[in-house]
C-alpha cells in the first residue's frame, strides 16, 4: 500500500481519500471533462451512497441561476424523466437536447441498476446509429461491465477506494465499507463542477481539490474533536432512535450520512429515519434529530426541529451561517461558514458530508471501549442487496 505523502487529519482515510485524488492524472480527466462541460442534459445514476454522491454534487449545476449554458440534470427518478427506461427516454432526450451523458458513479462496478441504464442507451445508440449521446463513469474497478462497456460509448475516471485492503475493526483509518470511493468522488465532482462554473481548465479541478484538502482536514479535526461532537456520540451510544433531514442537496447528505449509522444503530436495536419519509415514526423523548441546511432559515427545517424539542428530543444543526434561526433552536451546532454568492456552486453540502462521515466511527470507537467490538461482516449484513 502507498504511503500517505502527509497528514491532513487525524481521520486516516481522510489522507487516503486525497492521495488518490491527487494522484489522478490529467489526461485521463480531461475527456470526462470535457463531456461534462459540453452536455446540455446529465442523466445520473448510480446506487445508495455512491448515487447520493453524484446527486449532490450534480444539484448545485441543477440549482445554479448562471454560468451553465442551460444544462439540465434528471435521475430516472424524478417524475418528468421522459421514459419508463433508459431506452425509451432516449428518444425524448435526443428531440429535447443537442448533448446528453449518463453520469454513472459506482465503486465497485457491479451494480445493477447504472449497468442496465448503460445497456439500453448503448441498445439505443447502435439502433438508432445516434451521435447526441455518451457516457461518463466513476468507478474504482475499470474491468467490471460496467466499466467496458462505458469505456466503449464515452470516458471511465479511475478513482481508487480502498483497494484489496481485509476488513477492518480500525474505522477511523480505513473508513466503512465505501467511505474512501463514495467521499472521494464526492469532492472530485463537486471541484469539477466548480471548475466547469469558473470556466477553468482540466488541470485546475485538481488545484481546487488540493486546496480544499487543506482546508477541510482542519474543518474535519476541529468538530471530531469537539465538545458537541462528543456529546453527539454520548447520544448514540444510549437507546435512541437517529432522525436526519435536509432539503435539496441536503437531503442527499443526510441520506449518505443516514447509511452508516444505520449499520450500527440496527445492531444496538434503534433505527435510523429520513425526516418524512414513508416509514417514519413519531419520535420518542430521548431521540436525536440532525438537520442540514446551509441558510439556516429553511422553514420546514426548522419546524421539524421546534416539533422535535417539544417532544423532547435532541437537535443538532449543521449550517453554513452565523446566527441562523436554526442553530438558535437547536441543542447542538455545527457550523460551517462559507461565503458564497447566490447561483453558485456551494462547497458546504461536501463538507457537511465529510464532518459527518466521522460519527459512526467515533461510535464503533466508544463502543470498544465498552467491550462490544463490531467486526465489518456483522455491519455488511446490515447493508442492503438491492443496491
Amino acid at each position: 500500500m502507498r504511503k500517505i505523502r502527509s497528514k491532513i487529519s487525524n481521520i486516516g482515510y481522510v489522507n487516503r481519500i486525497r492521495d488518490n485524488l491527487l494522484n489522478l492524472k490529467r489526461r485521463k480527466l480531461l475527456p470526462f471533462y470535457e463531456d461534462l462541460k459540453s452536455a446540455n442534459c446529465l442523466v445520473c445514476s448510480g446506487s445508495g451512497r455512491s448515487l447520493y454522491s453524484l446527486n449532490a454534487a450534480m444539484s448545485q449545476i441543477a440549482m445554479s441561476q448562471i454560468g451553465w449554458r442551460n444544462k439540465v440534470v434528471l435521475t430516472p427518478d424524478d417524475p418528468g424523466f421522459p421514459g419508463k427506461n433508459m431506452y425509451d427516454a432516449a428518444t425524448e432526450l435526443e428531440r429535447r437536447f443537442k448533448r446528453t451523458l449518463l453520469l454513472i458513479n459506482s465503486g465497485s462496478g457491479l451494480s445493477e441498476d447504472p449497468l442496465t441504464m448503460a445497456q439500453d442507451l448503448a441498445k439505443y445508440i447502435e439502433d438508432k446509429k445516434s451521435t447526441r449521446f455518451s457516457m461518463g463513469l466513476v468507478t474504482s474497478n475499470l474491468d467490471s461491465q460496467l466499466g467496458r462497456l462505458v469505456s466503449e460509448y464515452g470516458h471511465v475516471i479511475e478513482l481508487k477506494g480502498r483497494g484489496r485492503s481485509k476488513p477492518s475493526l480500525d474505522y477511523s483509518e480505513m473508513g466503512i465499507m465505501g467511505d474512501m470511493f463514495e467521499l472521494g468522488s464526492l469532492l472530485l465532482l463537486c471541484m469539477m463542477t466548480e471548475a466547469i462554473f469558473r470556466n477553468l481548465q482540466v488541470s485546475e479541478v485538481l488545484q481546487l481539490c488540493k486546496q480544499e484538502f487543506d482546508q477541510l482536514g482542519h474543518m474535519i479535526d476541529s468538530n471530531v474533536e469537539s465538545e458537541n461532537y462528543n456529546r453527539l456520540v454520548d447520544l448514540l451510544e444510549r437507546r435512541t432512535n437517529v432522525f436526519l433531514g435536509g432539503k435539496g442537496t441536503a437531503n442527499e447528505i443526510v441520506k449518505m450520512a443516514g447509511v452508516r449509522l444505520f449499520h450500527f444503530k440496527s445492531f444496538l436495536g434503534d433505527n435510523v429515519y429520513i425526516a418524512r419519509g414513508v416509514n417514519t415514526p413519531r419520535p420518542r423523548a430521548g431521540d436525536l434529530e440532525i438537520l442540514v441546511s446551509f441558510s439556516g432559515e429553511t422553514k420546514p427545517l426548522i419546524s421539524w426541529c421546534e416539533i422535535f424539542k417539544k417532544l423532547k428530543g435532541s437537535v443538532l444543526s449543521i449550517t453554513g451561517k452565523r446566527k441562523s434561526t436554526l442553530a438558535k433552536k437547536s441543542d447542538l451546532q455545527i457550523l460551517l461558514e462559507e461565503t458564497v454568492k447566490p447561483g453558485q456552486p456551494r462547497r458546504f453540502y461536501m463538507r457537511t458530508a465529510y464532518v459527518l462521515s466521522p460519527l459512526p466511527v467515533k461510535l464503533a470507537e466508544r463502543l470498544s471501549e465498552r467491550g462490544l467490538r463490531l467486526p465489518e461482516f456483522i455491519i455488511n449484513w446490515y447493508h442492503s442487496v438491492t443496491q
